[in-house]
């Protein structure tokens, strides 16, 4: 799945110049994560087209990127995430940054990790990966 990174200035209404022009492209933000420093701001995106997102953004003079990340849904039991946390520490993968998704009835979050395939071969086999699609509609 790919997310959309746009590193914003810290000032008064840049993150509603972001939505702005997304809301101008019809593109939906199914989820969010910001990270701020004194400076400037890491807006992280899960949005219904990654692509022409990148695009308008950057056609604006934002600096935008697309990464690939992963969605898992967890269902709601005591120690779900310790046990995903501790499945990719034994195989040495490194939790770069996580955030909560929305997905019904479960919880589901987006990870990075040091290393994409070994992580989605990893949580596909206990946990179900969400696709593109499904994460985009929600």
């Amino acid at each position: 799945m790919k997310q959309l990174t746009v590193f914003i200035e810290n000032r008064m209404g840049r993150l509603e110049e972001v939505t702005d022009i997304l809301s101008q492209k019809n593109i939906n933000i199914i989820c969010i994560s910001l990270a701020d420093t004194t400076e400037y701001g890491m807006l992280r995106m899960i949005v219904s087209q990654p692509a022409a997102a990148c695009e308008a953004l950057a056609a604006a003079g934002f600096s935008a990127m697309l990464t690939d990340v992963i969605a898992v849904r967890l269902p709601h039991h005591f120690g779900t995430l310790k046990k995903l946390s501790g499945a990719l520490s034994e195989k040495s993968i490194d939790i770069r940054y996580m955030y909560a998704l929305t997905s019904g009835e479960d919880a589901a979050i987006v990870i990075k990790t040091s290393d994409y395939e070994l992580t989605k071969e990893l949580l596909s086999e206990n946990y179900e990966l969400l696709n593109p699609v499904d994460v985009y509609n929600m």
